[in-house]
């Protein structure tokens, strides 16, 4: 798909993306929509507001009438989706820096519209093939207040029937909280009092300009967070980032825990002979042992929700239990509650493993591995076809088998380098992992090291 990447579609304001560009995509959303109504709703950037008014009348021009949410966490708009039947739009960039804005499409039955339906979409954005309505048929505006407050509700009655809710409560947990000036500011302090933790924030008060950290929450980022933790005497701390859809961990003692190991600990909890997990293509050999030691199906795919929920949704039809799947970034899904991922949730899910054992316990089984990371910034198609260049070179020179699902990813056995294009940033990114700092590092070295030598010619 040229439009749309691995997570709906994102770009710099003004350049990738612009009110116009969101209006097409509206439109676009509403002709291929079978739909009389749908939502839209935004997180806190300085442009979200701008673009839910293109949005909105992009809707309305095809005749479709529009419940305006303000700002809402993504999960908290596909609860209401899904509990309302109406498809909708989510104004949000989600991790990337403030100047970054972009457009989530949410089918009506409550999940991220999957490939097949953006391919529709994008479709009738290239062709301009809109269906307007005539002047008596615009779609009309309304507006809703009480969204958030029944998305909590939503997820507190379901971690009562799990047994969760009570055993939390029993735990007398400290909880800090960094939503990171994003839309989770208006939820998970709110969610985790009621849950009964004690809870502590920082960077709590929604702001577009994120002054307190960029959204990414990376362990770079959170600095503050770590701080907090310590200082408070926490038991854990939790970081979204800008739509709240991941939730990232610091451990007792403020040091953070990798995605990769949280994700394992949580899959731990839910897998078993009988089930299957559908992660993406970097995926950690943290979960690869754990479906070795259980014996679970792991199934791979590019990286992005997209992607991850569209096989999900297979496995589903085909009567396959998928009880939790995702990514090492913290954004992972439980599909038995919803096919999202809620950074609140995936929040409860772990506060759920630390009531009898301190969070460093739980994940020390998943701390032998070490990953690192390279961004290769690209100016250019031709700087990216050569980039890409060097990367085939390197799988091509390497001793093993690339697996090509998503740009190159190389296996070792018990380390790996994937090299490929993010779907939401002008960039190349190299991933490695291995059980040494230093090999990891060394791998993503000298696989960045061949993608900067094949640019050398380019004038």
């Amino acid at each position: 798909m040229k439009l749309f990447g691995s997570s709906g579609t994102r770009g710099v304001v003004g350049e990738g993306i612009t009110p116009e560009l969101v209006l097409q995509v509206a439109k676009a959303a509403g002709t291929v929509w079978e739909a009389n109504q749908a939502i839209i709703a935004r997180d806190t950037r300085t442009s979200s507001q701008s673009f839910v008014n293109a949005a909105v009348s992009g809707l309305t021009s095809v005749g479709i009438d529009v419940i305006r949410l303000g700002v809402t966490p993504t999960p908290s708009v596909v609860h209401y989706a899904g509990e309302t039947d109406r498809p909708g739009i989510v104004i949000t960039a989600s991790h990337n820096p403030p100047e970054y804005n972009g457009v989530k499409l949410i089918g009506e039955t409550g999940v991220e519209i999957g490939v097949e339906g953006l391919e529709r979409i994008e479709a009738c954005v290239l062709n301009e093939d809109f269906t307007p309505a005539s002047w008596d048929n615009i779609g009309s505006i309304t507006r809703t207040e009480t969204v958030n407050t029944e998305y909590i509700d939503k997820l507190l009655t379901a971690l009562e029937q799990d047994g969760s809710r009570e055993a939390i409560a029993d735990a007398n947990l400290t909880v800090a909280i960094d939503p990171g000036h994003g839309a989770g500011c208006l939820t998970s302090p709110q969610f985790f009092r009621k849950l009964g933790c004690d809870v502590v924030t920082v960077n709590a008060t929604p702001d577009g300009h994120f002054p307190g950290r960029p959204s990414e929450p990376i362990a770079s980022n959170l600095t503050a967070l770590r701080s907090l933790v310590t200082a408070s005497n926490a038991d854990i701390g939790i970081a979204h980032d800008g739509d709240a859809d991941r939730a990232v961990f610091i451990d007792e003692q403020g040091k953070q825990i990798a995605g990769e190991a949280s994700l394992a600990a949580l899959a731990a909890a839910e897998l078993d002979s009988n089930s299957a997990t559908v992660a993406a293509v970097n995926v950690s050999q943290r979960l690869v042992d754990v479906c070795n030691r259980v014996d679970a199906t792991l199934e791979l795919t590019p990286i992005g929700s997209t992607n991850i929920i569209t096989r999900i949704q297979e496995l589903q039809k085909s009567g396959v239990s998928v009880p939790v799947a995702g990514e090492g970034n913290g954004g992972i899904f439980f599909p038995k509650f919803r096919l999202v991922r809620d950074g609140a949730y995936i929040g409860a899910k772990f506060l759920r493993l630390i009531c009898e054992q301190p969070a460093s316990s739980i994940i020390e089984p998943y701390t032998k591995y070490a990953n690192a990371r390279i961004n290769i910034e690209h100016g250019s198609e031709k700087e990216l076809e050569a980039l890409m260049r060097g990367a085939e070179e390197f799988a091509e020179e390497a001793d093993v088998t690339p697996n090509t699902i998503d740009g190159y990813r190389l296996d070792y056995g018990d380390a790996w380098v994937l090299i490929r294009p993010s779907g939401t940033e002008p960039v190349i990114r190299v991933y490695a992992e291995a059980t040494e700092q230093t090999q990891a590092q060394n791998l993503a070295d000298d696989a960045a090291g061949k993608l900067y030598d094949a640019t050398d010619d380019i004038g």
